[in-house]
């Protein structure tokens, strides 16, 4: 299901921002470990400096290494918040674009079975949404960039496979993206219901690189 370099969502397109919120979050706790992987590295460095042999240039190297590892941590923080930032959802006739922040592919409509709007209660009062795609056939679980969507649960309905693609939506494009698909392909559309709470799930990341290795 991967696309090729110059296809695209058509302009035409409804355009959903899918990561902002996601970025808002990530992006405090990535300036603090950044800060603080800093201070721990400029620390060591003036500890073995100024300090000479001996117990001391223990703990200066002690604190670079602490230092490194924090900054690395830091640094992806603000990599995957940029990235997260950037990442839409994008609705054509085609099927549905989905795009990382970093490279894309499509869902078309034409090998789904299915497609409804799940929610469930996310602490007081509010609400977290999602697109559950249901496929007609089969699945590629680990394609690079749909892979995260993946979920392997107890079919829709009886005549609807266990792999399907889960998109979490912001609650605020949530009425954007339902008339976009259903604008679309109307005769998919399977309608809304409620689940149970933390619904959402995560996707296999250990399965996935256990596939990806080609060891399961």
């Amino acid at each position: 299901m991967s696309t090729s370099p110059g296809q695209a969502p058509a302009p035409t397109a409804t355009v959903v921002r899918t990561g902002r919120r996601n970025a808002v979050r990530m992006l405090p706790l990535g300036i603090v470990l950044t800060a603080v992987g800093l201070l721990a590295l400029f620390a060591g460095v003036v500890i073995i400096a100024g300090l000479g042999d001996g117990e001391p240039r223990l703990k200066g190297i002690g604190g670079i290494a602490v230092g490194l590892f924090v900054l690395f941590i830091g640094v992806t923080s603000l990599m995957s918040s940029w990235a997260s930032c950037r990442s839409t959802v994008s609705i054509d006739r085609t099927g549905l674009w989905v795009s990382d922040g970093t490279a894309r592919n499509v869902i078309p409509w034409h090998t789904l079975a299915g497609v409804g709007l799940h929610w469930s209660t996310f602490g007081r009062g509010a609400k977290v949404y999602s697109i559950e795609l249901c496929p007609s056939g089969p699945i590629d679980r680990d394609d690079p960039v749909l892979w995260p969507l993946v979920r392997d649960e107890e079919p829709l309905r009886p005549n609807l496979p266990r792999l399907r693609y889960r998109l979490p939506v912001p609650p605020s494009s949530r009425d954007a993206v339902v008339t976009a698909i259903r604008a679309q392909v109307p005769h998919l559309w399977l309608g809304e219901a409620e689940r149970e709470s933390g619904h959402i799930g995560a996707p296999d990341q250990k399965g996935h690189r256990e596939r990806v290795r080609g060891t399961a």
